[in-house]
């Protein structure tokens, strides 16, 4: 090794491993994006086979456990009843098809132009949800598709997928937001026009009202009800869970430190939580409460967020935010105590459960009821 130039050597070995690892990324994508297709063509072809040209022609299941019968014969695994249920149902679920070439680096005249609409009045007869209209991506992976088309409601599928993509959600990290209603619980208090849009374009964060939950939900701590935890403890057991705590928080959240020290008037504080925020451009300052928050409360975070501004703050930082987060809260002593405090102070609830996605659902119909 002693005749060769050792930066030069560990360099080559640098843009070996990073063309190495940028290959294998291209072609798993490729490969995912060819079985998307397979399976969206093979729902193509179950779809146009009943339709015969007609798209109010009765289906019955007898095709489909006939298809399912003879190519398990002829291929083997991957065509169960199941499956081929889940194709047909993929294809009018996401009508619109866009081409590999659109979304892969693919070289020149190797593209596969499988652009395609399905009957709309087919997709409409069979999800009347709402005029989201789905086009399928190849930045998902099958079973990524799989969970989505576990979602009724088209509204709430559109959501989901829109926020997998932008925060690149594994498979388990879809399927525990899912089951914490989190499209239902960033919905609440919108409007029409504005659940409409967080499905269309995922949660946008611009304010520091966009980061917040109306709930916040700790069901991965799996503490049983009644339980007996003091603050110390509550954040220990979040720490020691942070990839599960920076998932329900949301995307831009970056962890700084807890039990964060401050010292004014020659008196140490100690902030809960603190974190950095990569889209806002600000610190967030977290207060944990075991019970109900009161108004002191928000007089300590107010506190935290001028010293932290004022001290902490550097150029191109916002000013910080801060969140008290606690089980309970009186939303009248909370509105006096906070009516001539920060702007970016908020009182928010959490709970350690998952929450009753019926009431929530219910709560989004009534939204729709009401502006019709």
């Amino acid at each position: 090794m002693s005749i060769l130039n050792l930066n030069t050597y560990e360099s080559l070995v640098t843009s070996i491993s990073e063309t190495y690892s940028y290959g294998k990324s291209k072609s798993f994508r490729a490969v995912n994006a060819v079985l998307i297709e397979t399976y969206w063509k093979i729902g193509q072809h179950i779809v146009e086979f009943e339709q015969r040209g007609n798209a109010k022609a009765e289906y019955g299941s007898q095709l489909l456990e006939r298809l399912s019968k003879d190519l398990s014969l002829q291929f083997g695994k991957g065509f169960s009843l199941s499956n081929i249920k889940r194709f047909r149902q993929f294809y009018i679920i996401y009508p619109i098809q866009v081409t590999i070439a659109q979304e892969l680096p693919i070289a020149e005249n190797h593209e596969t132009p499988i652009s395609a609409k399905a009957s709309h009045q087919l997709q409409m007869n069979e999800n009347q949800q709402s005029p989201i209209g789905a086009t399928l991506s190849h930045q998902l992976s099958w079973s990524h598709y799989v969970e989505l088309l576990k979602i009724e409601s088209s509204v709430e599928r559109s959501f989901y997928e829109k926020q997998t993509i932008i925060e690149n959600w594994s498979i388990p990290e879809l399927i525990r937001q899912k089951k914490s209603s989190l499209f239902l619980r960033l919905a609440a208090g919108k409007n029409k026009e504005e659940i409409l849009q967080l499905a269309r374009q995922g949660q946008i964060i611009e304010k520091p009202e966009d980061i917040l939950k109306d709930t916040y939900i700790f069901e991965f701590l799996k503490i049983p009800e009644p339980y007996h935890l003091s603050e110390t403890n509550l954040e220990t057991k979040l720490i020691n869970q942070l990839q599960s705590f920076l998932l329900e928080l949301g995307k831009g959240f970056a962890f700084i430190g807890r039990q964060y020290r401050i010292t004014l008037a020659n008196r140490h504080h100690f902030i809960d939580l603190v974190f950095y925020h990569r889209i806002l451009k600000c610190f967030v300052l977290i207060d944990l409460k075991k019970e109900e928050a009161g108004y002191e409360d928000v007089g300590q975070m107010n506190m935290y967020l001028g010293y932290m501004e004022a001290e902490q703050n550097v150029d191109g930082d916002n000013p910080p935010i801060g969140i008290v987060l606690a089980r309970h809260k009186d939303e009248l002593q909370i509105k006096y105590a906070m009516s001539h405090t920060n702007s970016k102070l908020f009182v928010q609830k959490y709970q350690l459960y998952l929450p009753n996605e019926d009431e929530l659902r219910r709560e989004i119909e009534r939204i729709y009821e009401n502006e019709k």
